[in-house]
């Protein structure tokens, strides 16, 4: 009723959930690539860069925005990154040197203007800068509340679904106005993000 709280029915039952990892092109709007998947983890992150770089040429930039997740900024990540740039130099040890000892090193790493595949990196707390998050919010709006779903496998194939009519029918560039952050992410200290 109106002006009440919404109720779950006496016969809901949880069927499971899963997890999207997409890719926008903001130069069309579309979600060019995207794993879905029971996980989020560094491997299930890997699977879908994989599928990423297999839809972009060799000889084209890469840049991802992305928010400081963990698995955004693996091990795992930084190897599979060094292998597709052809990086010949050692990354160290984990925890202990080099490139890999710890998060800020690796995101640096990730960060370097010179690679092929780099990443740009929303400050802490401020995952709504990146126009994935708004396409992810249209899915849930559009698709998935109040939905029923009787398994996973078929919330997962209403998310395919989805995915292939927001391409056809709600993609477009994104009107970029943002020129990219400077010098060490000034926004971190700003109130907008904290």
């Amino acid at each position: 009723m109106r002006g009440k709280p919404r109720r779950l029915e006496y016969e809901y039952k949880r069927h499971g959930t899963t997890g999207l990892i997409g890719g926008l092109n903001v130069s069309t709007g579309k979600l060019e690539a995207y794993h879905i998947h029971p996980t989020r983890t560094e491997e299930d992150f890997i699977v879908f860069m994989e599928k990423l770089n297999a839809k972009i040429p060799s000889t084209d930039q890469l840049t991802i925005l992305a928010d400081q997740l963990n698995i955004h900024k693996s091990e795992s990540l930084v190897r599979w990154i060094a292998k597709q740039i052809n990086y010949k130099e050692d990354l160290g040890i984990k925890g202990k040197q080099g490139i890999l000892k710890n998060q800020q090193r690796r995101m640096a790493f990730l960060e370097e203007k010179e690679h092929r595949i780099k990443f740009i990196f929303t400050p802490k707390h401020c995952s709504w800068l990146n126009p994935i998050e708004n396409w992810f919010s249209k899915l849930e709006k559009h698709q998935l509340k109040h939905g029923q779903h009787k398994s996973i496998n078929e919330l997962e194939l209403r998310i395919e679904k989805y995915i292939e009519f927001a391409n056809d029918w709600f993609a477009k560039p994104y009107k970029w106005k943002f020129t990219g952050f400077v010098k060490n992410y000034e926004l971190r200290g700003s109130k907008l993000c904290e």
